[in-house]
């Protein structure tokens, strides 16, 4: 067998061979393979990425023995001497985080903790890691709703959808059902809801205002005998007692309180 592949068992006994290699006294796995070959070619390619410098992300090949995601890891160990098990590629104040070749995410220094041991996962256009066995949409992370749409609920304020950096995005509306209006001259915000078909609750003065108001309408529906899973806002930085004081002063539309299903 050559140098760096070893011969494994899947758990029905299948055997497979992995491929491995040790390089600044870090042992790397390189993946699983079907073929001794394969995972020799793999092994062989990895030795000449870290041993040539000239070498970028950009030299990747797709018909590569090593993947892709393995190539990103080594190279960023080679070049910057951090290791890291998802396919980051580290600089000064920000790093990338490689989805695949084609599809490259920007963030900044301080999320490299969480991001190096979160693999970012794609799904029906939405990005997500898996977080004690729960699949969270990584715009929770920055403030944004998960089922917040860019260009209304938040910016990406250089126009760039992958660069996630603070900097760069800016949140238009915090809160499910709300959403910023100008009446009559004056900033106001909108609070409604979809029972189906949008019902207005009602205009506040304030963002909390509104997002306490959905929560109310939300419990009205209920109360009445709809059956619909609604997603409350959760208003952090308010105690149960001023949430209280808030919700029972708040008016919402008569439509909403007379709703039946």
């Amino acid at each position: 067998m050559q140098k760096g592949v070893f011969t494994a068992k899947k758990k029905d006994g299948t055997v497979y061979y992995r491929a491995s290699i040790t390089y600044k006294k870090k042992h790397i796995s390189l993946g699983g393979f079907d073929t001794k070959e394969h995972a020799a070619l793999a092994y062989n390619e990895a030795c000449r990425l870290i041993n040539t410098p000239t070498l970028t992300i950009n030299s990747h090949d797709e018909n590569s023995p090593l993947p892709f995601e393995k190539w990103v890891i080594l190279l960023n160990y080679r070049d910057n001497g951090i290791y890291f098990c998802t396919p980051i590629y580290a600089r000064s104040k920000f790093f990338y985080y490689y989805v695949s070749p084609s599809f490259v995410l920007k963030f900044d220094i301080d999320d490299l903790f969480y991001y190096s041991s979160h693999k970012i996962m794609k799904r029906n256009g939405h990005l997500f890691v898996a977080d004690y066995g729960m699949q969270v949409n990584i715009l929770n992370r920055y403030g944004i709703r998960s089922h917040a749409v860019a260009g209304k609920d938040f910016l990406f304020l250089n126009g760039d959808d992958t660069d996630f950096r603070h900097e760069n995005l800016h949140i238009v509306n915090h809160y499910q059902g709300v959403s910023e209006v100008t009446i009559h001259g004056k900033k106001k915000y909108r609070a409604r809801i979809n029972v189906p078909g949008y019902y207005v609750i009602g205009h506040y003065s304030s963002e909390i205002d509104a997002a306490i108001a959905y929560n109310k309408a939300i419990d009205v529906l209920r109360k009445n005998g709809l059956k619909k899973n609604y997603m409350p806002n959760y208003i952090d930085g308010l105690s149960p007692a001023v949430y209280a004081e808030i919700y029972s002063h708040l008016k919402i539309s008569e439509k909403i309180l007379n709703y039946r299903p």
